[in-house]
This record gives C-alpha cells, structure tokens and sequence, in this order.
C-alpha cells in the first residue's frame, strides 16, 4: 500500500482555456510515480507551478480525443525529449489512440529520446499494475470516451499483539505481507497467523466527459473521490446532456447513489467565471461537494475506523 496518494489539478475547466482555468488535466501521485488524467493544452506550464514533476509521470491515461482533453500531450512530450528522459511512457486511451496519437506525437522536428507504448482500451478493462488497478468504463459521449477508477489493492492489517508474540519487525512483515508465508527462526509463519483484518486501498473515479448514466453509480460506489464533469448548472442540463455532459446536480446525485466519501467537480463551462451557482445546487444534493480549482493538491488519505472483515 503506498504511503502517499495526491491529487494535483492542472486544469478544471472544459472546452477552452480561460482566464479562470485551463483544460483538463489531473496528476495522481502514488508515492514516487505520477499518473496523469488527460492533458490539455498547457498542461506541462501548469504543473511547473506545482512541485509534481512532469519528468516523472509513468502512464498517461486519456479519456477522450476532443481538444480539451489531449492537445497538451505533443509539448508535453517533446519537452521530455529536450530534457532527455530515457524511461519509457504509457498512454492509454479510448478505441482510436494508436492512429490519432501516432500521427499527433509526429508533429515537429525532433528526436524521441525514450520510447512511448500506445494501448487502446474499449472500456470494462481492469489494468493491473501491482499495487494498484486501473478500470475502465465506457460512457455517454458522442466519441469513444471513457471514465477510469483507480484502486489502491487491499492489504492485510497486522495485529501487532500477534505480531509481536513472533517478534517480526517492521521489514519481515511487508515481505510476509507480500509473500503470504514465510520462514523465520526455523518456523513457517502465514499471514492469517498475524492479520487483524483487511485495510481497504483507497480509490478514486473519474468521470471524464458524461452525460449522466446508471452504471456510474456502480463504478463510482464506495469511491474516497469521485471526480466528475459539472459542465453547467441544472436550468442548462438537458442540452448538455444531448451533447454528452452533466450539471453539477447530477454529478451530486450519482455521488448521492454511489455513497462516495467526497465529490470533486470539473470540466467547467468558460461562461462561469465564479462556480459558485454549481457548487451550492451539488451541495443540496450531496453536502460534501467542491468545485475544485486550477492547481488545488488534495491528499487521499487511507480512511480510518475501517471494519476488520
């Protein structure tokens, strides 16, 4: 289980930048490696205002090919480049990302310096990556377009009164937490003979752009953070829902449904330049809402109080 998950928001907005925010962009640090959520244009300006660096994103994850969400990703790239990174880069997109990002990381003169793997997910995925899983949903948007849920894997707690009773230090522990069984001082030892119960990884949604639909409750449910699109506020969100959007109310409902722990809203319409009219119409529905901001950082903490099933 990491020790630290962050959330960097490196744009809130939708459709085109603004003087309030820029597009969608969302860095997720899982201890010393970044993932990245969309990139909008100006996303690498954005993040060397924070102190999330841009060399140590591993994987990108793009939830769809309209402009907001992915023109960052050439400057992006070529700015590794010039800064001679080596390590390789994964994007991960909707059907569609091998042929529109191999001809758009091609733009330029310049020399690739590290390779980049290109995956195209149809949605309904569960990426595994170790520590953590990334799934995937496919949702209501007029181009193939996803949402993705990440998920810290659960770990056994330890009971330290048992744990002490084979006095196991904090070192023999994580290898028998990983390994299940191990040999120590001549005796095998399980992980059920010191485990207290299971701590629950946190996890985190995403919607990316959506129209409102049932089985967000169902990928969202139980979520630390769901991130979802409030592109207007209700007395506009039949139209946007014919082009593939949320209000903030129907953000807060899915929130609601799901029994998420918190609800953070993005993709903001530019015709907003205060959001305050959407964050207090989610905040009727669902109080623990926010209408995040350009460059807000919020730590996701393992909850507490957790049941020891």
């Amino acid at each position: 289980m990491a020790s630290t998950i962050r959330l960097v928001f490196f744009g809130t907005g939708g459709s085109w930048p603004s003087p309030e925010r820029n597009v969608m962009s969302i860095g997720l640090q899982v201890d010393s490696d970044v993932l990245l959520f969309d990139c909008g244009e100006g996303t690498q300006r954005q993040m060397m205002l924070t102190n999330m660096s841009f060399m140590k994103i591993k994987k990108i994850f793009i939830t769809h090919y309209h402009g907001d969400h992915f023109l960052g990703l050439a400057g992006l790239v070529q700015t590794m480049a010039l800064n001679d990174r080596k390590d390789p880069l994964e994007i991960y997109g909707p059907s569609g990302t091998v042929d529109i990002l191999t001809k758009y990381l091609s733009i330029g003169y310049y020399s690739l310096t590290f390779p980049i793997k290109l995956y195209e997910i149809e949605g309904g995925e569960i990426l595994d990556f170790g520590d953590y899983t990334i799934s995937t949903l496919r949702t209501l948007h007029p181009v193939p377009s996803l949402a993705y849920c990440f998920k810290e894997k659960d770990i056994p707690r330890i009971d330290k009164k048992k744990a002490d009773q084979y006095r196991l230090d904090s070192k023999i522990l994580e290898k028998l937490r990983k390994e299940g069984a191990i040999v120590h001082n001549g005796k095998t030892i399980r992980i059920e003979d010191v485990m207290g119960g299971i701590r629950r990884g946190r996890k985190i949604v995403y919607s990316g752009d959506t129209a409102p639909f049932s089985e967000m409750e169902k990928f969202a449910e139980d979520a630390d953070i769901l991130i979802h699109e409030a592109t207007v506020e209700s007395s506009l969100e039949d139209k946007a829902n014919q082009y593939g959007h949320s209000s903030a109310r129907q953000a807060a409902l899915i929130a609601k449904k799901a029994k998420v722990r918190e609800l953070l809203l993005v993709h903001i319409s530019p015709r907003y330049k205060n959001a305050n009219l959407l964050e207090k119409e989610a905040k009727q529905i669902f109080p623990n809402t926010k209408v995040v901001k350009d460059l807000q950082e919020i730590i996701v903490r393992v909850r507490k109080n957790q049941s020891s099933e």
